[in-house]
């Protein structure tokens, strides 16, 4: 299945796609209520006002319950207007916990044997663009939650062990959870119906405590705006309203709001302020009901924990049942909605507003995912969309008023300064942005976005474009021209796959777009240069980038200093900069087409891709190369102050990464773009040295070019496509499986090693929960399976790979593709009722309770195909739903491209 698949020409018409022809930016009346609530705010680089930049530890979770956040906010399941200033999440209770099950836990860094790792179990369901749909589920126990046995029982593993999960406790054997499901469904933009149903699934009766709540984000405790909001209760005449019971805010940007609850819970108030005397022995309280009220009052049963004026900046709708039967379903219904409309009624009203967006789902992604697909397959791609779109978060984070401090509040002391983000002061968001995971990422990563728009363009174009362009607004992009990476440090290098995805959600929204396309290919000429500027140290067209997201790959770590006067000329950082000089290209040619001052721009990029192409081949003196002949391979070499210049041979991902440098120019360009075609004669005939990467097709007059030429790449694709090697079932490996016998080589005074890893990682380095040293990453397969189809398509059945190798079955680069892709779609279709990816968790029991529900993880295991990593992260694993559509008859406006 092609990555490069355009849609049928013609955009298919449904409800859902009416409501996103009326999205003209983000501010559009149907964006303003979204899943943007955080999954988990605690323990994040923005709450954290520590000495030692310890964010785990700065905000950990115990505080979470009785701490106000400074920048956000987090909840089970929750909305939030996109600005955050409003809240709606479900919290529960099961009459045993020591708190109230307000959001998601998991270890921190430190505590989990494999760095940070969420212990609990929910799923996206479903979800609409525009947000007129949205289902998530949470598995709650029904026994006390096991804090600290996941504590305990994971400090005591090695990172030889498994992680212990909470379905590994034995409290879910026997169904003894509610399934607990939050709904959402528009009326019209800001009219909301709330549906939160629980169904035990357990044998016996067991009591629940359902508290739909509502809160404002503080605002007010930091010195920056002493304007507190609050939500007071809806009383007529001095009483609830018949029929239900409701919580009414006016707010100074958003109007007033009221919701509403269905029925006579009981209103909990108090306010979203921190209980400092319960954290830190503070006499000077801010509040006499502060955020951990409802929690006091439910699970302490403390009356005097909640207002019992009615008012304050938090309200729960506090339900109860004392004996939910064995497959009894309990049904909550609220409805969030302006308080100047009055109060929409629930019964069959509410009931046809949740049919009806719930049909217009199914009717959207009738027209989204090909009707070829078994049922399987829709459902792993709806999931995989519906984990996108929940991903969908509030990001607020102003950099320089992080570091200087509040007015009010103590003073950030001067070590913080140093520990990061101190150069990006510039830096201030406060965006929806499509995040990795909600609880492992709860942060938006400049290249994991750039992988989440493929599959995001399918289904809402527009939110792709505009995440790809917000990385390079000014408020997020360096002035130097650096695109922001993480907020742990935005500093680090992210591999630069930003322009590639623009090129690739121009395409997939249909070629129409060419002010999108312009916007960000003019960044990105910033970008462009920041990479020549600052990653290529020699001038050399080679490049060092650090460890470039693919954590622990090496046989050192790439982001550390190495020792006084070595340095490393990287494969993969090259190979990255020849792929991105081939996207900038690409761009500038399909802008040339109606403004010739692309010209110029276009033959820039080629000629700077053929010269990082002749470094590649020989560097400094002609016997120095990246490529290394005996084995075959593409290596890192490191550049000693002697002049040698040893290859770094550990056959890894950062080897097969030059396959990436490769790209077609159609035929079409010699007709409309002779500039660019008479530059590439002139090249051919004055600098034949420099041209060699540029193979012509005399019959149709394509050109290609390509870092790997076919002698190279034939000898590179024997090792890619052996299973000894990098040939999983499920994909290509990151690192070769036949470095399970661990490779040794000495650096400077230090000898350093590697070894085949294909789950867990069994180093703490880049804090542990990350491998690259064997396991299968979608992203990177993704983008190999692309150009092996470029390399393809260009040449036919001349070039021909053994798949695998030494099974004598030949195919050609297509269907070489077609292995990697189709093994990465079947981690998620069944083999004997499972799913590869589930593994040996709890997910893969033959049970439809656990069966139904796919996750879509960081990584797969190398050997087994099993998800670990964040085990949640839709992320750039939702692209298995762009792989798993069949491939689209050609557009007639694809003019050639490959």
């Amino acid at each position: 299945m092609a990555l490069m698949d355009s849609p049928a020409p013609g955009r298919p018409r449904s409800a859902e796609h009416s409501r996103l022809g009326e999205c003209d930016g983000p501010a559009a009346p149907w964006r303003l209520w979204g899943p943007y609530l955080a999954g988990r705010q605690w323990g994040t680089v923005r709450e954290d006002y520590t000495a030692d930049g310890d964010a785990w530890a700065g905000f950990p979770f115990d505080h979470a319950v009785s701490r106000a956040y400074r920048w956000g906010e987090d909840g089970l399941g929750g909305i939030s207007d996109r600005y955050g200033f409003l809240n709606v999440a479900v919290s529960l209770w099961n009459g045993r916990d020591p708190i109230l099950k307000e959001r998601l836990f998991g270890l921190t860094n430190t505590e989990g044997n494999h760095g940070e790792d969420a212990k609990e179990y929910w799923w996206a369901l479903d979800g609409t663009p525009t947000h007129s749909w949205m289902q998530w589920l949470y598995r709650y126990p029904q026994a006390e939650f096991p804090y600290e046995q996941l504590r305990r029982e994971n400090a005591e593993r090695t990172r030889d062990e498994r992680e212990f999960e909470l379905g590994d406790t034995g409290l879910l054997d026997d169904g003894e959870f509610f399934d607990v499901t939050v709904t959402y469904a528009k009326a019209d933009p800001t009219d909301i119906c709330i549906r939160v149903t629980a169904t035990n699934h357990g044998p016996a009766a067991a009591p629940l405590h359902l508290l739909p709540t509502v809160w404002l984000r503080n605002t007010w405790s930091w010195g920056t705006d002493p304007r507190i909001t609050e939500l007071h209760e809806v009383r007529r005449n001095g009483r609830p309203p018949r029929g239900y019971r409701a919580a009414e805010v006016r707010h100074g940007f958003l109007g007033s709001y009221v919701l509403a609850a269905q029925g006579n819970p009981q209103i909990l108030f108090c306010d979203n302020e921190t209980n400092a005397a319960k954290l830190w022995g503070s006499t000077s309280a801010q509040s006499l009901y502060p955020k951990d009220g409802i929690n006091d009052r439910v699970v302490h049963r403390r009356r005097n924990a909640v207002n019992p004026k009615g008012y304050g900046s938090k309200a729960a709708f506090w339900y109860q049942w004392d004996a939910v039967q064995p497959g009894e379903t309990v049904t909550v219904d609220l409805r969030l909605g302006p308080s100047d409309r009055g109060l929409a009624a629930f019964g069959e009203p509410f009931d046809a507003v949740v049919a009806a967006r719930s049909a217009e789902a199914d009717e959207f992604y009738g027209h989204v995912i090909h009707p070829s697909l078994t049922p399987d397959e829709r459902h792993v791609a709806r999931r995989a969309y519906a984990g996108l779109l929940w991903g969908k978060q509030l990001y607020r984070y102003d950099v320089g008023q992080w570091l200087a401090g509040d007015p009010v509040g103590p003073k950030p002391p001067g070590s913080r300064a140093g520990i990061r983000n101190e150069r990006w002061k510039h830096l201030a968001l406060a965006d929806v942005v499509s995040m990795p995971d909600e609880w492992e990422y709860p942060w938006f990563a400049a290249w994991d976005l750039a992988f989440h728009t493929i599959p995001l363009a399918h289904v809402d174009p527009d939110f792709a474009k505009e995440q790809l362009v917000l990385m390079c607004r000014e408020w997020a992009m360096h002035p130097n021209g650096q695109l922001p990476a993480y907020e742990w440090e935005f500093g680090d290098v992210n591999p630069p796959v930003h322009a590639w995805a623009a090129w690739h959600v121009y395409r997939i929204d249909g070629y129409r777009d060419r002010e999108f396309l312009t916007r960000v290919f003019t960044k990105l000429l910033l970008n462009f240069a920041w990479w020549v500027n600052r990653k290529d140290e020699a001038g050399s067209n080679l490049f060092e980038g650090g460890f470039l997201g693919m954590d622990n790959i090496g046989l050192f770590n790439r982001s550390a200093p190495l020792p006084p006067g070595f340095r490393l000329e990287q494969s993969d950082a090259t190979s990255w900069m020849a792929f991105y000089c081939q996207q900038m290209l690409k761009i500038a040619l399909e802008l040339a087409r109606t403004d010739k001052a692309y010209d110029d721009l276009a033959t820039k990029f080629l000629e700077h891709f053929l010269s990082i192409a002749q470094a590649v081949r020989h560097f400094g003196s002609s016997d120095k190369s990246l490529w290394h002949e005996g084995d075959g391979f593409f290596y890192d070499v490191l550049v000693q102050p002697d002049g040698r210049a040893p290859h770094m041979r550990v056959r890894s991902m950062v080897g097969l990464l030059p396959i990436l440098g490769t790209t077609e120019i159609p035929a079409w360009v010699a007709d409309e773009l002779p500039d660019v075609t008479a530059r590439l004669a002139w090249l051919q005939e004055r600098r034949p040295e420099l041209t060699e990467p540029v193979v012509t097709r005399e019959a149709d007059g394509k050109i290609l070019l390509t870092l790997v030429e076919p002698d190279r790449l034939r000898r590179l694709l024997e090792r890619m496509f052996d299973t000894e090697e990098f040939l999983s079932p499920f994909g290509i490996r990151s690192l070769s499986a036949a470095t399970r016998q661990a490779v040794t080589a000495t650096v400077g005074d230090e000898t350093v090693s590697i070894a085949y890893e294909p789950g867990e990682s069994r180093t703490a380095m880049f804090g542990g929960n990350s491998n690259w040293r064997g396991p299968v990453w979608f992203p990177v397969n993704v983008l190999l399976a692309d150009k092996l189809r470029t390399y393809g398509r260009f040449f036919g059945d001349e070039v021909q790979v053994e798949i695998p190798r030494g099974s004598g079955h030949w195919g050609t680069l297509e269907d070489a593709a077609d292995v990697i892709d189709h093994g990465l779609t079947d981690l998620f279709r069944p083999v004997d009722g499972r799913r590869p990816a589930d593994g040996k968790r709890i997910e893969s029991r033959d049970d439809p309770l656990w069966s139904a529900h796919p996750t879509f993880s960081e990584y797969f295991d190398g050997d087994t195909g099993e998800g670990l990593g964040a085990t949640h992260q839709t992320g750039w694993t939702a692209l298995v739903a762009h792989l798993l559509n069949p491939r689209l008859p050609p557009d007639p406006r694809d003019m050639g491209w490959g």
